[in-house]
């Protein structure tokens, strides 16, 4: 099994090379892109998942609904399509774009492309992947806040849920 390859991408980003998981991974701070699907509920309750003890990266932790890398050739609405389908079974979705940022962390430095979809909680039923996901559920803007800073959420959720708090409430029809 070949190694996944990454786009590089400037912080426009404007692909500029590409690299092995392993390189982007590796502390090397070559900037690769990222997808963040934000599952908001009509109470604006946000859907997490809890990233498998297998992930190399946040074993354990709670993060977005669907995140994940973009692969060379790929474009990022293609990747955010795919990992929704990959992780959660979601098909016919029309996400919103939020917004881009760089995000880094010791270990790697990531273009993170961040979308939102509303859904209906009552109807709501995704099919989640054990490989990639322990367990996935709504949360409330309560419980996020007192999991902040506790080691339950990844770094990279706490810092764009910040960020993107304000846009969820801009968001409701």
């Amino acid at each position: 099994m070949t190694e996944e390859l990454f786009p590089l991408v400037d912080e426009e980003g404007r692909v500029t090379g590409s690299a092995t998981r392993r390189e982007c991974h590796s502390g090397s701070m070559l900037l690769h892109p990222v997808v963040h699907l934000h599952v908001v509920g009509a109470d604006r309750s946000i859907y997490l998942q809890k990233r498998s003890l297998s992930k190399d990266i946040q074993p354990g932790r709670w993060d977005t609904a669907v995140g994940g890398h973009v692969d060379f050739g790929e474009s990022v609405t293609e990747a955010l399509l795919r990992e929704a389908r990959e992780e959660l079974g979601l098909e016919d979705i029309n996400p919103v774009k939020l917004m881009s940022y760089v995000f880094q962390s010791d270990r790697e430095r990531e273009l993170v492309n961040t979308f939102m979809i509303e859904v209906d909680q009552s109807s709501f039923s995704p099919e989640i992947d054990p490989v990639e996901i322990d367990e996935a559920r709504f949360w409330t803007e309560a419980e996020i806040e007192e999991a902040t800073g506790n080691g339950i959420l990844t770094p990279n959720f706490e810092n764009e849920f910040r960020i993107i708090k304000p846009l969820l409430s801009c968001q409701k029809q």
